[in-house]
């Protein structure tokens, strides 16, 4: 149990905290929708909760990297949601589990350091957490069966004044055309024009609202139009991500 004197004193730690929830979260989605089998998973705990944890080590580093990636471009100041994305054996998406990072305070990458005007105590983070983890363990209830044969990845949308994440080695690649918004500068302004067919989904279910001081986002689930055309079944085979 966290120590209810401790905080999280600047937002590099701020970030750290986050990335740290962001693993534990993709561990129990992936055993939530049956992307591996249920025994490829161990128990643990964490923020005082049960979650799921892969055992599987190419699976567990996999998503180390992909979150290690992530947390890169928040210190940079780029990401305005992350999403958990899950295809389709054919790569349609079916699922996008959202996490809205929008409301992320602004720091200089030169302050990530500084001490925060505001420190948030853990004890308030992890009691956001430990909601999250209930309402991830219940969340199939509402959600339809997926197909077998399923994949999975890490997706940014980034804000629109960043610029895309290129450099060597290149961790992120351009998601399919469908999975993008389409942005033109009009009159020095940024305005969205066009939104990828799979973004939205045709149905979403929230999942929670996470207000711990600046720690403030919002998490929910889009289910797209391929998945409802797609034949389901509550078995999943063992794929890579």
């Amino acid at each position: 149990m966290s120590n209810p004197n401790t905080s999280i004193p600047t937002f590099a730690a701020f970030v750290t905290a986050f990335c740290d929830f962001l693993t534990v979260a993709i561990h129990s989605i992936l055993y939530e929708r049956g992307i591996y089998p249920p025994e490829s998973f161990i128990s643990a705990r964490k923020y005082n909760y049960l979650v799921r944890q892969s055992r599987h080590p190419k699976v567990c580093q996999w998503i180390t990297d992909a979150v290690v990636a992530v947390e890169t471009e928040l210190l940079n100041g780029t990401v305005a949601r992350v999403a958990l994305v899950i295809f389709s054996s054919k790569q349609q998406a079916l699922e996008r589990f959202l996490f809205d990072l929008s409301k992320f305070p602004a720091i200089p990458k030169e302050d990530v350091t500084t001490t925060l005007e505001r420190p948030i105590p853990v004890v308030d983070v992890d009691e956001q957490f430990r909601a999250v983890m209930a309402k991830l363990r219940v969340c199939s209830v509402n959600l339809k069966p997926l197909p077998e044969g399923c994949t999975f990845t890490l997706a940014l949308e980034l804000k629109d004044s960043a610029d895309p994440p290129i450099g060597h080695p290149q961790h992120w690649i351009p998601t399919h055309p469908t999975l993008q918004r389409q942005v033109i500068n009009q009159d020095g302004e940024l305005t969205e024009t066009k939104r990828g067919d799979d973004l939205g989904g045709v149905s979403t279910t929230p999942i929670r609202a996470i207000d711990a001081g600046d720690m403030a986002f919002e998490m929910w689930i889009e289910e797209s139009k391929a998945k409802a055309e797609v034949k389901s079944t509550s078995d999943s085979s063992f794929s890579s991500g």
